[in-house]
């Protein structure tokens, strides 16, 4: 069977962005009730992206918004662009345009990467703040979402970096081939760890990557998003008809 999707992986494919944007805020708010019932707390970790920002809208409307225990939530990024916190290609600043700004989270639950420093400085500085977080527990998150680029890349692990899975460090800084830009990234390391992972992929452009990360054998120097593969948690893939298109599944 295809290689990713194992006992503890689901796959579902909707019809168009808007119901899988329907399932991730479903999914973002029974795990944000479950971990908060558990352990009184709950810690997500954002994707950036164009497909995650339907379902933080739909987040931030009443029929989602109500349900979410916003005080005992902590949201983390699980990358970020080396911008400022203001910049239009900051995932903390579309995350906070799209939900954070329109729901009662507390501010001191916000987690973005600052990237103020330089990025050798970032990564210190996020790697402190989660180990402040979950210290003395594992770093495990309750809920990440991720998304997947036509290149196989997931998060900012992109093809031709280096391969932190066998990493102890929890936050690295990678670059995009082509990019000026530096990105500041969680590893494999701490993302495997998560109680749930959960992929969001539309459109027919990801097709041909999500069939190979899914179906192919693995291949992480070339399809970084192979690199996700929980260690214990669950992994779930919202797909729409158009990235789902050429699975053979």
């Amino acid at each position: 069977r295809p290689r990713l999707i194992t006992d503890t992986a689901m796959v579902q494919v909707f019809p168009s962005l808007e119901s899988l944007s329907e399932a991730a805020a479903a999914l973002f708010v029974s795990c944000a009730q479950k971990a908060v019932q558990a352990n009184d707390r709950c810690s997500v970790a954002l994707a950036g992206g164009n497909t995650p920002s339907r379902a933080y809208s739909l987040l931030a409307a009443p029929a989602y918004r109500n349900q979410v225990p916003w005080e005992k939530l902590h949201i983390f990024w699980g990358d970020e662009r080396f911008v400022l916190p203001d910049h239009p290609m900051s995932n903390y600043r579309a995350a906070r345009e799209t939900l954070l700004d329109h729901v009662p989270i507390p501010p001191a639950n916000i987690h973005p990467i600052l990237c103020t420093a330089t990025p050798s400085q970032t990564v210190a500085s996020y790697e402190q703040a989660l180990h402040t977080y979950f210290a003395p527990a594992p770093m495990r998150f309750d809920l990440v979402l991720l998304g997947l680029g036509a290149d196989g890349h997931t998060a900012s692990l992109f093809p031709g970096n280096p391969d932190f899975s066998s990493s102890p460090a929890s936050v690295a800084a990678t670059t995009k081939p082509g990019d000026a830009v530096s990105r500041i990234t969680l590893t494999p390391r701490v993302l495997n760890h998560a109680a749930t992972l959960a992929f969001l992929v539309a459109g027919a452009d990801k097709a041909p990557a999500l069939k190979q990360v899914i179906e192919e054998p693995a291949l992480p120097a070339r399809l970084p998003a192979q690199l996700i593969q929980p260690a214990t948690g669950e992994i779930l893939w919202f797909l729409d008809q158009p990235a789902a298109a050429l699975l053979r599944t």
